[in-house]
This record gives structure tokens, C-alpha cells and sequence, in this order.
């Protein structure tokens, strides 16, 4: 648990050195898994983004996971608020007792809907996994939240 804390210390530390010139939220995120959300917009269609949610699954498993992620605005609509994202990036997951570890690749594909004249968005996605290791397996696994910038 001592190394959650400073992992969490960490990304908190990283996100205020980059708010000046980019803008970072935090926030939650509901689905499997569910837990907080941090993201870090590194231009105006980029942005790294992270998350530390647990299972809600039955075995309370924590999930760690950093994107890499890029926007397209007005794909939709005129309405250039909404943002179709999408990218890679890759998760840790700690099973119980150390014995159900994995690591893996996730490819989010999501919607993005930043609120005008406020510092909070809501986001919609999916995302295919790859396991990698200990073995090879497929999942999916689908969100929503909400963050507030600094």
C-alpha cells in the first residue's frame, strides 16, 4: 500500500508541474474498473491520461493504467466540443496475493465532452485489452466519468 501512496504522490507532483502550460484534471471513473482519474493535456488535441480504480468484479483486484491519447473535435457535428479520442497505452493489474498479476495493452477509443466556461468534462469509452504476460488473453473493458481541471 506504502508504494500506491507514492506512485499517487507521484502523478499528483508531475500534474502540477504541467498544469501551467497544459492543463490537468482529476477526477473518477465508473465501470470495470472504477477508481480516479487523472489526465494531462500535453497540446491542443493530445493528452496523457491515467487511472487507479479497483474491480468491482468480486475479487477487488487494483488496476493502474497510462494512455497516450489523441482527439478529434467536430467529428460529429458542427459542435466542436464533443471529441471522438483514441490511443494505447497499457495497464498493471494486481491480483490477490500476488499470484493473479497482469500486464497488458489497452487501445481506448472514447468521447469526450469538455463543459463551456466550466473546468470539468465527462467522458464516455471502451477499451480492448491484450494481456501480455503472465499469459495471452483478450478483454473489454468500458467507462464513463468525470474530471475537474486545475
Amino acid at each position: 500500500m506504502n508504494k500506491l501512496y507514492h506512485l499517487l504522490i507521484c502523478l499528483l507532483l508531475s500534474s502540477v508541474a504541467l498544469a501551467q502550460t497544459s492543463g490537468t484534471g482529476v477526477g473518477i471513473i465508473a465501470g470495470e474498473p472504477t477508481g480516479f482519474s487523472i489526465k494531462l493535456w500535453t497540446g491542443a488535441k493530445t493528452a496523457f491520461d491515467g487511472g487507479i480504480a479497483w474491480s468491482l468484479d468480486g475479487d477487488g483486484a487494483l488496476h493502474i493504467h497510462a494512455d497516450y491519447l489523441l482527439h478529434s473535435f467536430g467529428v460529429f457535428s458542427d459542435e466542436e466540443r464533443i471529441a471522438l479520442y483514441y490511443g494505447g497505452g497499457g495497464r498493471i493489474r494486481f491480483g490477490e496475493g500476488g499470484n493473479d498479476d497482469v500486464i497488458g495493452v489497452r487501445i481506448p477509443v472514447g468521447l469526450l465532452y469538455p463543459f463551456a466556461g466550466a473546468p470539468i468534462d465527462l467522458f464516455l469509452e471502451v477499451v480492448p485489452m491484450v494481456d501480455v504476460a503472465p499469459d495471452t488473453d483478450f478483454g473489454l473493458a468500458a467507462a464513463i466519468g468525470a474530471r475537474y481541471f486545475f
